[in-house]
């Protein structure tokens, strides 16, 4: 254990700790996940403690923290000596960018939601899951295209927190649907992103460990698998959780029955479109045994119900999200390789930009086309995988804030 001190200021109130506090000895003083409320909690904390200190190898966030400094020293041109002296210190989580200041930290919400799903305190479990849900819904509706974006990203490329990725897109997706085209009251949306949000909490590590693992399932795998929907629903009765809605959704999230949703209870409704929306996301994320599946197909594979007639619930989900969504690849007739960041005017036109010329090269600087017009037309998805180029979202979500969607949807 490497123990580093951290200042009181730099501590989040009202969010919950992305890494455990300690003393000077390393004794336990407030576990990850645990959300101060208040300046007097935390400066009895620290008074207790003698000071609060973290273990940098159990900190993603001062990680985080310090690789961005070092970036800056190497970007600012400082010298060698400068940049091999920086150290973690205290006041680095507070100078980070807020999301005020710059749009969200999608690796923050990553590390919020693993320790939402991960650490159900009873007391805390409902005010952090509300408070997720808030900012999610507000990025959704700020900036739906970015958000897209970032968590597509992040699913074909981030397994260490797969649950947490998966249950963040999973939400998105369902919100856009319902919101943009199904058109579903604001009550029933609450209950469907809290749903898509929990759908998996009775199998969190377990669905950590399956994108690592590339043996058969073991016979007990198998069986936290087919019981995973119940058990989520009971350890959220435990927590509190009272809307048949919202229990409804996560009990019946993998029931497969095809039909109109008008047919069926809201509870069900939400089951179905979260159902959709799962095979979708969990088909892009890549696992020790098999490589993701292009956007574009495995948004076709949510497209027909069981009895290959379409789904409703799937057609509302390419209708929101587009057949190429914000954060796939693509390849264009002008034989580029492009990222989609902007859905278009309608589900199969985005605006891409171009990260590979037509001659293998890598882009200095990313053209922006629409692939509405005919020299740009989409000719094809491209895995990630086939993609050599390395992302760098801070340059490219900007793309994806442009004017609002002109969209006629």
């Amino acid at each position: 254990m490497h123990l580093v001190p951290v200042s009181v200021e730099s501590i989040r109130l009202h969010q919950p700790l992305p890494f455990p506090l300690m003393d000077k000895n390393g004794v336990l003083l407030a576990k990850r996940s645990f959300v101060i409320d208040s300046k007097d909690d935390l400066a009895d904390i620290a008074q207790r403690g003698g000071g609060l200190y973290i273990d940098v190898a159990d900190s993603e966030a001062h990680h985080r923290a310090y690789v961005e400094r070092l970036h800056t020293l190497v970007r600012t041109g400082k010298s060698l000596g400068e940049i091999a002296d920086a150290k973690i210190s205290g006041n680095l989580l507070a100078n980070r960018k807020t999301e005020d200041d710059e749009g969200p930290d999608w690796l923050d919400l990553q590390v919020q939601t693993n320790a939402l799903l991960r650490d159900t305190q009873p007391t805390t479990f409902m005010d952090r899951l509300q408070r997720l849900n808030g900012q999610l819904t507000r990025h959704t509706r700020n900036n739906p295209d970015g958000t897209l974006f970032a968590l597509i990203q992040l699913s074909a490329t981030e397994v260490r927190m797969y649950s947490a990725t998966h249950a963040m897109l999973v939400s998105v997706m369902c919100e856009l649907a319902a919101r943009g085209v199904l058109k579903w009251p604001d009550a029933q949306q609450h209950s469907l992103s809290n749903a898509a949000l929990t759908m998996n909490l009775g199998m969190t590590g377990l669905q950590d460990q399956l994108t690592r693992q590339s043996e058969a399932l073991s016979p007990v795998q198998r069986r936290a698998i087919d019981s995973h929907a119940q058990k989520s629903v009971e350890m959220l009765m435990e927590l509190g959780v009272t809307d048949p809605v919202w229990l409804d959704g996560v009990r019946d999230h993998h029931t497969q029955t095809p039909g109109p949703l008008q047919a069926r209870t809201p509870g069900l409704q939400l089951a179905r479109l979260i159902q959709r929306a799962d095979m979708f996301a969990a088909r892009l994320a890549p696992r020790a045994g098999r490589a993701p599946v292009a956007p574009a197909a495995a948004m076709q594979a949510c497209y027909f119900d069981e009895n290959r007639q379409v789904d409703e619930t799937g057609a509302a989900l390419i209708k929101a999200v587009g057949i190429y969504q914000p954060g796939s690849f693509v390849r264009l007739a002008t034989d580029e390789v492009a990222v989609v960041v902007k859905r278009g005017q309608n589900t199969s036109t985005p605006r891409v930009a171009v990260l590979v010329n037509r001659t293998g090269m890598p882009t200095l600087e990313p053209a922006v086309r629409d692939t509405s017009v005919r020299d740009f037309r989409i000719v094809a998805s491209v895995p990630h995988r086939e993609v050599k180029v390395q992302i760098n979202l801070e340059r490219l979500l900007p793309l994806t804030a442009a004017s609002a969607s002109d969209r006629p949807w």
